[in-house]
């Protein structure tokens, strides 16, 4: 007679908890926040000059507080600078912190460069410490001629095409982390890279669109509806990628049926049947889809288009946080016998429960308000129409 859901001891508790399936969460909405700006700044899409600002300091509020997930997921979170000072070139993690430095040492260049002129300007006009801290961010120049000017566009220029790889190692390479896992069938798979850069994709661009309009209609300022349009499009285009994968991913084991092959289908069918099949795919990837479909083909009055702009990045939103727990949480709930599963139910106090992660994903918009009295998020000579 067949043991039906036998777990091994170790397999019984779900280890890498709500911290783990947060910090990919967080990384990919700097990538697509970044991908904004670069459209912008390397590839010259005029219709998002708008957000380009926003987009920047946007990303680098939340690549600020990335790292807060692992962190507090370690038992010993002091000892974390250890993997930095003591190179490893065979550690995994090791090399998503030297990423994670680059990525955030390169954005604060970007806003730095991007922001001089108004830098510059604001320290002029300030006094005492706030221009103080000025000379320090404009590195005591004041020099805005044209020649000077030019160099800045081409520096910027450069340092965003520098950034759009980078972006894209940083969260390509949280997927290679999980798909390193031998061990565990449902993360072992060479799109797991893939799948997690193109869903990082679409859930930075839909919360940049998202916090655009909300931002821009509580301050009661004009909301540009053809950088909104161009930032729907973007988003389709990612979307449709990203859930081609996610699929293709699914039906190629079950096509392949591998020696795996059954307990990742009762993975899928069983304890995850709610958040996956119903959940991710059904509610919050096939009508997303449809409607990305009729805002992209249609010609809507603009109120019509923000209002259903809004709803469906809020969709896109909780299809990603979704697919982030399906694959983090979900993957654990198999056992490594293949014959069994286990329950997961998140607590709201405990270190890496609920409230934490409340508190941590308020966090980033806490930095981006304190950011945006250095950094204005966007100039009266770039406020769109309504």
């Amino acid at each position: 007679m067949d043991v039906i859901n036998y777990i091994f001891p170790n397999d019984l508790h779900v280890h890498w908890s709500m911290m783990i399936v947060l910090y990919p969460y967080l990384t990919g909405l700097v990538d697509g926040s970044f991908i904004i700006a670069a459209l912008y700044y390397v590839f010259g899409v005029k219709s998002l000059k708008p957000i380009a600002r926003f987009s920047l300091v946007f990303a680098l509020a939340f690549l600020s507080c990335a790292m807060f997930p692992l962190i507090l997921h370690l038992g010993r979170p002091e000892r974390n600078i250890n993997m930095m000072i003591t190179p490893s070139v065979s550690s995994a993690m090791a090399g998503a912190g030297y990423i994670y430095t680059v990525s955030i040492t390169l954005i604060m260049l970007i806003v730095l460069f991007v922001y001089r002129p108004t830098l510059v300007k604001r320290r002029l006009e300030s006094k005492g410490i706030m221009n103080i801290l000025y000379r320090l961010l404009t590195v005591d120049s004041t020099n805005l001629s044209p020649e000077a000017l030019e160099l800045d566009r081409k520096i910027i220029k450069f340092l965003v095409a520098i950034g759009i790889p980078v972006a894209s190692v940083l969260h390509g390479y949280v997927g290679f982390l999980f798909g390193g896992v031998k061990a565990n069938p449902s993360w072992s798979t060479p799109l797991m890279p893939v799948i997690f850069l193109f869903s990082a994709c679409v859930s930075g661009i839909a919360i940049l669109i998202l916090a655009y309009i909300l931002i821009k209609k509580f301050t009661n300022q004009p909301v540009d509806a053809g950088c909104v349009r161009t930032c729907i499009n973007v988003l389709a285009g990612f979307f449709i990628l990203a859930f081609s994968f996610e699929m293709l991913e699914v039906f190629s084991h079950s096509y392949l049926k591998t020696w795996y092959h059954h307990s990742v289908e009762g993975l899928l069918n069983g304890p995850l049947f709610q958040s996956f099949w119903v959940w991710q795919v059904g509610i919050c990837s096939v009508i997303p889809l449809l409607l990305l479909g009729w805002l992209c083909l249609t010609k809507l009055k603009d109120s019509v288009f923000k209002f259903f702009a809004v709803a469906v990045s809020f969709i896109l939103l909780l299809q990603v946080l979704l697919m982030r727990w399906n694959v983090v949480i979900g993957g654990q709930l198999m056992s490594k016998s293949t014959r069994g599963y286990t329950e997961f139910h998140p607590e709201w106090l405990d270190k890496e429960g609920v409230l934490t992660v409340i508190v941590l994903m308020t966090l980033p918009f806490i930095v981006l308000y304190i950011m945006s009295k250095i950094f204005p998020l966007w100039l009266e000579s770039e406020e769109g129409s309504s």
